[in-house]
């Protein structure tokens, strides 16, 4: 018997030292250490390299990483100018597709597949990536370019060339925690899609447009940003009950709701939560906070026995806006903190590459005749 496994649930392709998610308790582990681990205790940059290398570094070794990110995140002059032609209004994910497939351009070591030229490729666009994605940001809205800065961490980077000031440390610890939430979980759609490229010997620069291609879709990097379009349109906590109860009984999705993975609570939405709840008690407890508090209960309430809980898109949008990133870039900074996952899985996948060849279950007509055209009715 033929069995489909309808968008390839269950069907394993390969071996992975990186990442380990039990939807039904979960768990999300890097390299065995519990995401909560690696937000309450790590870095991106440490997570990063750690999950380029599929082990935890050396104290000099992260050093050493963290020296060549700073190194490499200015972008070339020619990826700048591209960035400044581009229409205003532009889609950030169509923006950031089309830099980074240019950046490839600018690369001398762009068509060198071997491991040594992947590792050092993915290190600059790692750091390539924070400076593309502000770039475009600053650009789409009237605003100068901000150079790159090399005594602020990964995370401090980006705010500063988004905001062009400094972030005080709390922000640049929360947005670096949540970067850590997002580098990375398994084989997701557009992980695999980058693998599905790499799987063909093709350049890194492609298999990370083609992952930008793949998150760019709303079923994958852009649930974050229709959570806050779902908040504006609740308006306040009080009308959150009836909104809620209402698109459940007309059997309509709730963004920020359910995962194909887990069918518990999102461990990284539990962490989020923390935060978000920390920057609403500085707020004086934030309308968005009090509106995703109320959506969570009623959610959990009607819809939790059936393993549908929260993920992480449904707070992590509260915290950006709180950073001053509007939210037509939340997926871009998906991809800002995926960069390393990417990466990484494309590394680990190309030691003992195997070109993916899925087949489909042919359901139409057998022993046909072609039919002349102008007898065709």
């Amino acid at each position: 018997m033929t069995m489909i496994a309808k968008g390839l649930e269950g069907v394993l392709f390969t071996e992975s030292k990186l990442t380990f998610i039990n939807g039904a308790e979960g768990v999300l582990t890097h390299l065995g250490i519990p995401i909560q681990e690696w937000a309450e205790k790590s870095t991106f940059e440490e997570l990063s390299l750690a999950l380029l290398d599929a082990e935890l570094p050396t104290a000099e070794e992260l050093a050493r990483f963290d020296a060549e990110l700073k190194a490499n995140r200015a972008i070339p002059r020619e990826v700048e100018d591209l960035i400044r032609s581009m229409p205003k209004g532009v889609n950030p994910m169509q923006a950031l597709r089309t830099a980074v497939s240019y950046l490839g351009l600018t690369d001398v070591e762009s068509e060198d597949v071997t491991p040594e030229a992947r590792r050092a490729i993915s290190i600059r666009l790692i750091a390539q990536f924070a400076t593309i994605i502000a770039a475009i940001n600053r650009v789409q809205e009237g605003q100068d370019i901000v150079a790159p800065r090399a005594d602020l961490t990964h995370a401090g980077n980006y705010l500063y060339m988004l905001n062009g000031k400094e972030p005080t440390a709390e922000q640049a610890r929360l947005f670096d925690i949540a970067l850590i939430l997002h580098a990375d979980h398994g084989m997701n759609a557009s992980t695999f899609t980058a693998i599905a490229t790499s799987s063909t010997i093709s350049d890194m620069y492609s298999c990370i447009v083609s992952a930008i291609g793949a998150l760019k879709g709303p079923l994958h990097g852009g649930a974050n940003e229709q959570v806050m379009v779902m908040l504006d349109e609740v308006g306040s906590p009080e009308n959150a009950v009836d909104y809620i109860t209402d698109k459940l009984n007309r059997k309509e999705k709730i963004m920020g709701v359910g995962h194909r993975v887990y069918k518990n609570f999102d461990p990284r939405s539990r962490v989020l939560r923390d935060y978000a709840a920390h920057v609403a008690g500085k707020e004086g407890k934030s309308n968005y906070y009090q509106i995703l508090e109320t959506i969570e209960k009623t959610v959990v309430d009607r819809i939790g026995d059936r393993g549908i809980y929260p993920n992480v898109d449904f707070y992590s949008g509260t915290v950006y806006a709180d950073l001053g990133i509007k939210k037509e870039y939340f997926t871009p900074i998906f991809a800002l903190a995926r960069i390393s996952g990417w990466c990484a899985s494309v590394i680990e996948y190309s030691k003992n590459n195997r070109l993916l060849r899925p087949d489909a279950y042919y359901i139409g007509q057998k022993n046909a005749r072609y039919v002349d055209l102008k007898d065709r009715k």
